[in-house]
């Protein structure tokens, strides 16, 4: 259900077309809000059909020509709508972690080598937030907008700090365990 949400929250922000849309996700929301250019496409559709955006007129033909899409009223109604509403947080599911459960009654085989690929990949991840943080959150920028974005930012920093925490000691662990390969 938050797809159309997330599609909803991009084009407050800025009106886009489809194909903006797919760029501004890979950039920011995809962090923690993944979608296809195809799933984007589809609930475009469906928002549009239900009264929540429309797509801008156009200069030119519409053949051949990319539609740009804007909130309308009901649309802005029911992403505040949805905000304000409560919902649980939903169990998280990792495939490390079933993969360290499973290993403890079948073996260890292969799963200490994919620890350290996955704690580059978090490293990868973190530096990468650390960077959006230093570029576009410089001290002083603090208008409501810049703190709410900047908070989002923070947990995708925060987790990823987890994760590479974590994941170093899950790899001294190994280092630990009878039969491990050498660090």
């Amino acid at each position: 259900m938050s797809l159309p949400h997330a599609i909803l929250t991009a084009l407050l922000e800025k009106p886009s077309s489809g194909l903006e849309l797919t760029r501004r996700f890979d950039k920011s929301i995809g962090y923690f809000w993944s979608a296809t250019h195809q799933q984007i496409y589809r609930e475009l559709g469906r928002l549009e059909a239900d009264g929540h955006i429309r797509a801008l007129p156009s200069e030119q033909p519409a053949r051949g020509q990319k539609k740009s899409y804007e909130v309308l009223p009901a649309g802005r109604a029911e992403l505040a709508r949805w905000t304000a509403a409560s919902q649980d947080p939903k169990p998280h599911r990792d495939v490390m972690l079933l993969r360290l459960r499973a290993a403890a009654v079948v073996g260890t085989a292969g799963i200490e080598a994919d620890l350290r690929r996955h704690l580059d990949l978090h490293r990868l991840q973190l530096a990468e937030y650390q960077e959006i943080e230093k570029r576009d959150f410089p001290p002083g920028r603090d208008a409501p907008q810049d703190r709410l974005r900047h908070l989002v930012l923070r947990a995708g920093i925060d987790l990823e700090t987890f994760w590479t925490q974590w994941l170093t000691h899950a790899l001294e662990e190994f280092a630990e365990l009878p039969g491990s390969e050498p660090a």
